[in-house]
Order: C-alpha cells, then sequence, then structure tokens
C-alpha cells in the first residue's frame, strides 16, 4: 500500500504508465478518497446457475444444496441467458476484470464472446462410478472444443472429490493443455467421512440419485490426501472452499507439491457462500501461518446474494479482524491474476499492465466498513 502524495499514470486505455511522487506531475490531476486498486479476481464463479439467485433456502446444507442444484436448475432459456448477463453486469460495476468461471454446459459462451470481463472456463467433468468415466470425460470434451473456439484460456477439471473416480481423474490428469485446474475441496465435514470411514450424510446424496457405490472403499484418509496424487501432471491448481481442510492437510498438500514441481496450490475461499450454505467459514487463521497462497472468489448467485470480492473481504475482515486490509486486497488482485495465469497483464500497477483501476471508499482508518463500496474507474 502506496502512501498518500503518490499517483498513478495510465494512458486513455488503461495501460499502467509509471507512479510517480505528486510534486513531479502537473495540474491534470484526478483525486479520489479512498483505496485505488487493480481490478478484482475473482477466482470461483458460476455464471451459469445466476438465474437460481434466491431460489434454493439458506442453510440447507451442502447435499440439500446439490440436491437443489441438480434437479431444479433447469429454467426457460431467456431467463437463464437474462440472468448470466445481469450477472456480468454487476461484477463489472464491482471491479471485477476476471473470473474463472466453472461450466457445465455451453450456455455462457455468448456473453462472454462480448469480451466485457477476461475468463478462465473451468469445464467441469463428474462421474463417480468408474463405469462412466468415459462417456463423461467425453461429454466435457464436447463443452471443451466450443469453450477453446473463443477462448484459449480453458481446461476440464474435476468437479469435486466425491464425485469424480480415479479413472475420470486420471483422463483429466493427462489431458494436454491443462494448465489450470481447480476442484472443489473439502466443502463439508461429510466428504472427509465418507472416504475416511465410508459413512456420513454424502451416502445419502448417492442414494437418492440412485448411483451404486458398492465398489467404493474408503481409504482411511481425509478426501484431499486421498484424491489430490491423482493430479501429478505439473498443472496449476485452486483449491475451493477448504471448509474442512486441516494442517495435515496442508502439509501433505506441500510434500507432494515439492515433488511436482512447478505443482503450485492456490486455496480460494468463498466466505459468503459458505456461510449461506451451511453456516461455515474455513479456518483463514490456519491457511495463513501454513503461508498457503490465498485467492478469493464469489461461488454463484445459488449460494450468493451477489457478485462482489469487497463482500467476500468484508466477510472475512468480520470474522478474523487481525486480517488487513492490504492482506486482502492482495488475495483479490494479484493472487489471484496469478493462480488464473493472468498476471501478465492483470493484478497489480506494474508498467505495461492493463489491470483496470477501481476505487475503495467509505474506509475506517484503512479497515472495510459495512457501507465500503468498490466500483470501475478504468
Amino acid at each position: 500500500m502506496l502512501e498518500a502524495g503518490n499517483v498513478l499514470i495510465t494512458d486513455s486505455q488503461g495501460a499502467i504508465i509509471e507512479i510517480i511522487p505528486v510534486v513531479e506531475v502537473g495540474d491534470d490531476v484526478q483525486h479520489f478518497r479512498g483505496i485505488l486498486s487493480p481490478g478484482f479476481i475473482n477466482a470461483h464463479c458460476h455464471l451459469e446457475l445466476s438465474h437460481m439467485k434466491g431460489y434454493i433456502p439458506e442453510n440447507i446444507g451442502l447435499v440439500d444444496f446439490v440436491f437443489k442444484v441438480v434437479f431444479e436448475r433447469h429454467f426457460e432459456e431467456e431467463e437463464v441467458f437474462a440472468a448470466i448477463e445481469n450477472a456480468e453486469k454487476e461484477m463489472l460495476q464491482n471491479g471485477i476484470v476476471a473470473v474463472g468461471d466453472i461450466c457445465n454446459n455451453v450456455m455462457t459462451i455468448l456473453q462472454k464472446s462480448k469480451r466485457n470481463l477476461r475468463y478462465y472456463n473451468f469445464i467441469e467433468a463428474s462421474g463417480f462410478p468408474p463405469a462412466v468415466a468415459e462417456n463423461r470425460f467425453q461429454r466435457s470434451l464436447d463443452f471443451y472444443k466450443q469453450y477453446r473456439e473463443l477462448f484459449t484460456e480453458s481446461s476440464i477439471v474435476p468437479h469435486a472429490p466425491y464425485s469424480v473416480s480415479p479413472e475420470l481423474f486420471r483422463r483429466i490428469n493427462d489431458f494436454p493443455g491443462n494448465k489450470v485446474l481447480t476442484i472443489h475441496n473439502q466443502e463439508t465435514a461429510a466428504e472427509n467421512e465418507m472416504f475416511q470411514k465410508g459413512t456420513g450424510d454424502f451416502l445419502r446424496l448417492f442414494q437418492t440419485m440412485n448411483i451404486d457405490i458398492s465398489f467404493f472403499k474408503p481409504t482411511g484418509k481425509t478426501s484431499l490426501q486421498t484424491y489430490l496424487p491423482n493430479l501429478s501432471n505439473q498443472q496449476s491448481l485452486i483449491l475451493v472452499h477448504n471448509v474442512c481442510t486441516t494442517e495435515n492437510d496442508i502439509e501433505f498438500q506441500k510434500q507432494l507439491s515439492s515433488l511436482n514441481y512447478p505443482f503450485s496450490i492456490s486455496y480460494c475461499l468463498c466466505p459468503n457462500a459458505n456461510q449461506y450454505i451451511a453456516g461455515q467459514l474455513p479456518d483463514v487463521n490456519l491457511l495463513m501461518d501454513q503461508q498457503c497462497n490465498i485467492v478469493l472468489g464469489t461461488d454463484s448467485l445459488a449460494s450468493n446474494h451477489q457478485l462482489s470480492i469487497l463482500e467476500e473481504m468484508k466477510t472475512l475482515q468480520q470474522h478474523f479482524p487481525s486480517l488487513s486490509t492490504a492482506t486482502l486486497l492482495q488475495w483479490a488482485t494479484i493472487n489471484g491474476a496469478k493462480a488464473l495465469q493472468m498476471d501478465d497483464v492483470l493484478g497489480s500497477f506494474e508498467k505495461g499492465k492493463k489491470p483496470g483501476l477501481i476505487l475503495i471508499d467509505n474506509l475506517g482508518h484503512f479497515s472495510l466498513t459495512s457501507s465500503s463500496t468498490s466500483k470501475r474507474i478504468l
């Protein structure tokens, strides 16, 4: 964080030229009250679920939330397209410049083709029974090819540990061009319980969805320690949610990363979605103590009241008061840009970059307040 008395100079297109002391510039300087920041990076979103805003009740738990999404997500196309457009507009207004977006269909392509925001498209593959691995991967591959026609920044990614078999993990791991992967990680205690003991609420999920998991044998390990060795092809990986991630999990991840250099891991926090679904938050102090690379996401409007990285930052500072605004801004900007491999252009005020420029106002001694807002300037 630079003190007052510095001037950010850009060209008319928003490219950064330099930062110089105010005494070295002329009179044509715009003054703002607040913090000037590079544009925010939303490292985890489901734009395709925007039409479900307010549809799913809060605090029903992850399994029942999944039921709602799987069985009740099908609305009229016009309503879905309109919601996608409005959700993107909301992100633009809130200062978001790039999004890591989960895709289970091609319905967001039309809006994304307008190039209002930069997207990394994560085409999701799921299917827990090994027998369906090939068909499910081919389905995701078909979507991937349609995204790749317009966007080079696309990957086929695993949905979650409880929905991807080792066979499907293998196909994802071996797929060429998967520079960045992401996975929903340890979002609920039931996820770990399933892999450690073969019990818990996810059994109800499989029963309700009529999925035969008689093949499944618990590993006695947490979900992260079970699946992470399947991703060994030196991809960058964004772990999303991490509500029940432990110190042992992080140590396991670090050891594995050191063996698979340059296997880089980011931990994405979506606190408002965690509270919406199950009234929980990840152990942010643990992640910081372990020096994890942290990024921020909004999740979807099915699990959030808004798509605002600033609102995620507010929630984190409210529940973890020791978090400085400078640290939160690092998570929201350069860390996210690096995780999506977009830091050549986004994430910081460096010469030649076009990171976007946003103003954060209504601060209290450089801390965020309930009335703090963010708006796009460039």
